[in-house]
């Protein structure tokens, strides 16, 4: 077993990164990969049926980041492109296949719908894989071909349902097929069973796991964090297959319900790693399984029905795209999307099998004629994207409005005393934020007051780039750990050049490091609320208020210039310590020679006054520039 999981690493080590060099993506590096390492190529791994079942659980857990992306709001807009665009795709296309292979294949009617029901779903993983590596999920086109993959994910348990009444096999036989634990049961309590299960998965991921995940983040311990946000997706995949319901849909649920929680963003980064490594072990087993022996020999056959699946689906999805209104400029990615098979097709295949609906050659034929058309697709995007730029000279179009998902401006790491001021200020300016912290209670305590935030270690990239760092404008460091602020801004400067960067300084020291790091904007998180509070001393001493806050500016000022003099000395002992003495000295020198310019002042009021001396006043005396630079 480790020899094969090596090879496994190994193909993809190798080939992933040439494939994305060139331009080709990760997809089809994965697939060629399982290409080389399959049975049919260089031979070093055998069957990999039984390898594909656990490396489906990959898409389980992408229709989980899914949901986890999906609002029920925005869920709800998607409302008519699921049902509608959704439900006219799988039975549009279902009947022109049956009727592809009824009349001009002269195959019995159960087993040219049962190839037409399989042929019309699509490969989720391949689709939204690629679509995302491109950026094009949140396009129009991406928006509706997540749609319609949504309905074939939920079309797959009726499609289940009718095959065994296909079945050319013996009743008893078909009953060998079914993995559920109340298929014997009436229908009514089937659909009753179903339903409860579905709402418990709905109510559980709003009432029950926020507190359990807020228990766990209290201990500080992101293992068991991980822990439990992969056993809560792997139990509800369980409870769904075990009832006959597609594992997929119940994950996607969850996510959807989570998709409000200040935990979302901390699921997705512990999530994504998990599911990128069993997606490329699924495509891998794809690659594997293209029978090339088949495919030589029937090399013309496999090839022109390859095409005809691909054209009939294109064709469809493209007028389906006209009457739905999809934009001109959206049409053809939307049918080039979904165009090819999918990894439901071997599900089907396997229960079509046992049904002997379709025999062992059709059931080989049809197999690589899915597997081809899914090594196919990304090349059929690629065409796309170069289409794309040549025709880029047009003013590009924007997406609907209902499309577009809410755009967050500022990312704000730290939602404590300092970081709500800001936050508050930025809200109150019109300016959408995302707010992590990696306090528990402190995040129970600010959603108790209708405030929107999210659990998380903002030091961690997958999680900066799941709160949007790459399309936001700023990013707000206010924690209260002076290295944990550096390693936030040493990150994001790396990754995100984009991002302005706003700091919280703990003490001089802290900004000395923080303008070292060349941030555009920091402050010291006590220097205001202190000067403020010596103004009004002074004032309660018996300086009169203008003289008070005229002291407390020019403070602020030379304080502000000295901070940014002595950055540049910090390290060196003995050159920081004559210059911090000197500025000392700078700064008595300059608010004595204001207070004695405020003295005159006061007395030419009272007409006892030099010429020019009111011009002196007005124009205070500062040290030296040189020691300002």
């Amino acid at each position: 077993m480790l020899e094969i999981a090596l090879i496994y690493l190994a193909a993809a080590i190798v080939a992933v990164p040439i494939a994305k060099r060139v331009g080709l993506g990760s997809v089809l590096g994965y697939l060629i990969a399982g290409i080389l390492i399959g049975p049919y190529a260089l031979g070093v791994v055998g069957d990999q049926t039984d390898v594909m079942h656990f490396a489906e659980f990959g898409v389980v857990m992408m229709l989980f980041l899914v949901g986890l992306e999906l609002q029920p709001s925005r869920l709800w807009k998607l409302r008519h492109s699921i049902l509608g665009l959704g439900g006219l795709q799988v039975v549009l296309t279902a009947a022109v296949i049956f009727a592809f292979c009824f009349w001009f294949f002269t195959m019995p009617w159960q087993t040219a719908l049962a190839i037409g029901l399989m042929l019309a779903l699509s490969s989720t993983a391949i689709v939204l894989q690629s679509l995302e590596e491109k950026g094009w999920l949140k396009r129009e086109a991406g928006q509706n071909a997540f749609s319609v993959l949504l309905f074939q994910d939920i079309a797959i348990i009726p499609i289940l349902a009718l095959l065994p009444l296909l079945a050319f096999a013996p009743p008893s036989s078909s009953k060998e097929i079914s993995h559920s634990i109340i298929a014997n049961w009436p229908v009514w309590q089937q659909v009753a069973v179903s339903v409860g299960v579905i709402a418990a998965i709905i109510a559980g991921g709003k009432y029950v796991s926020a507190p359990l995940f807020r228990y766990i983040a209290k201990t500080h311990m992101r293992e068991i964090f991980t822990i439990f946000a992969l056993f809560l997706v792997v139990a509800i995949a369980l409870v769904m297959q075990s009832i006959g319901l597609s594992p997929a849909l119940g994950t996607f649920l969850a996510g959807v319900v989570l998709a409000e929680s200040e935990f979302r963003h901390e699921l997705e980064a512990d999530i994504e790693p998990f599911k990128g490594l069993l997606l490329g072990l699924f495509f891998i087993t794809v690659g594997a399984s293209i029978n090339f022996e088949l495919l030589a020999s029937e090399f013309s056959t496999v090839i022109a029905l390859v095409a005809l699946l691909i054209v009939v689906k294109a064709c469809i999805l493209y007028a389906l795209a006209i009457t739905f209104n999809i934009s001109k400029k959206q049409r053809l990615l939307f049918a080039l999307a979904l165009a090819q098979g999918g990894e439901f097709a071997f599900v089907l295949l396997s229960v079509t099998t046992t049904l002997a609906i379709l025999t062992p050659e059709q059931t080989s034929l049809v197999t690589l004629v899915v597997a081809v058309s899914m090594l196919v697709a990304p090349l059929l995007l690629m065409m796309y994207e170069q289409l794309e730029k040549r025709s880029h000279t047009s003013a590009p179009e924007f997406d609907k409005p209902e499309q577009i998902s809410t755009a967050k401006h500022v990312i704000i790491a730290g939602y404590g005393r300092f970081g709500q001021i800001m936050g508050r200020l930025l809200h109150a300016q019109g300016y959408e934020i995302t707010v992590l912290d990696h306090s528990p209670s402190q995040i129970e305590l600010l959603r108790r007051f209708g405030n929107t935030v999210f659990y998380g270690d903002a030091a961690r990239q997958e999680l900066l780039e799941a709160a949007g760092a790459h399309t936001a404008q700023m990013l707000v460091v206010a924690i209260d750990d002076p290295d944990k602020t550096i390693e936030i801004i040493e990150l994001a400067h790396k990754n995100y050049p984009q991002l302005k960067i706003v700091a919280r300084a703990i003490d001089r020291r802290h900004a000395y490091k923080l303008l070292n790091l060349k941030v555009d904007a920091f402050n010291r998180e006590t220097v205001d609320s202190a000067i403020n509070l010596a103004v009004e001393a002074l004032e309660l001493l018996g300086n009169n208020k203008q003289d008070a806050e005229r002291a407390g500016k020019l403070f602020r000022e030379h304080d502000r210039a000295a901070v940014v003099q002595l950055a540049e000395l910090w390290g060196d002992d003995a050159s920081y310590g004559v210059a911090v003495r000197q500025r000392m000295e700078d700064l008595k020198q300059v608010l004595q020679q204001d207070r004695q310019a405020q003295n005159d002042l006061n007395t030419c009021d009272s007409g006892d006054c030099e010429d020019g001396l009111t011009e002196l006043a007005d124009k205070p005396k500062k040290p030296d520039d040189a020691h300002l630079e």
